[in-house]
């Protein structure tokens, strides 16, 4: 069988949500690290952007479709369940976390610290006072929906966990979010648990060039 490449940049979190779906289900593969807009990831991508996928005469871009793939493809523990009321579940979680947890908090706030734009490099003080408020909605949205079976659907580990815990990951090292993020006892355990499940260990990235941990000072 060919080879199977996940292209793209390790600090992704949506090339180490198709990481994590490698090791779930079992399958070997190659990370070739690239960034956006570089030929191996603009041959695939129509927009350039990462992750994508190669796996013998197939390429697939975006990690929704990515995962769908090694779903289906090949052996081991379903990442979205078949049963319809739960994979449908699944599909509404995964559609939660990316289009709003993700791209309308997470994202400018972990931005402001990492990518801040500020003429010295300091954080972006704006961007995250502003994110705050709408991050303090969230942890207690994700606090509700993990706090009976540790899980955001039923009581397995699925896409839905798969593509919240690499943002909780960058927001536990960061200080407004990390003290939120161990206000909220339920998604801390959910967060402490699923973090040493060993395929997403396993995927845990380095921190960004030029950094030597990922732990970052207000």
């Amino acid at each position: 069988m060919p080879e199977l490449q996940i292209i793209g940049a390790p600090q992704s979190n949506y090339v180490w949500v198709s990481r994590i779906a490698c090791h779930e289900k079992g399958v070997p593969y190659t990370l070739v690290p690239a960034m956006p807009h570089t030929a191996d990831v603009d041959a695939i991508h129509p927009l350039g952007k990462i992750p994508a996928l190669r796996h013998g005469d197939l390429t697939l871009a975006e990690s929704r479709a990515i995962c769908f793939y090694i779903d289906h493809a090949f052996d081991g523990p379903p990442l979205v369940s078949r049963d319809p009321a739960d994979g449908a579940r699944t599909e509404q979680w995964i559609s939660i976390v990316n289009t709003h947890f993700d791209v309308l908090v997470a994202r400018p706030y972990v931005g402001a610290y990492f990518f801040p734009g500020t003429s010295d490099g300091s954080p972006n003080r704006a961007t995250i006072e502003s994110a705050l408020p709408k991050l303090e909605t969230q942890f207690a949205m994700l606090e509700r929906a993990v706090a009976k079976t540790g899980h955001l659907v039923g009581s397995a580990f699925t896409l839905a966990d798969m593509n919240v815990l690499p943002m909780l990951f960058y927001l536990n090292h960061l200080p407004e979010s990390g003290a939120m993020l161990r206000r909220n006892a339920a998604l801390a355990a959910y967060y402490e648990r699923h973090m040493a499940r060993p395929s997403v260990r396993e995927a845990v990235p380095p921190p960004f060039p030029g950094r030597s941990s990922w732990a970052v000072e207000g």
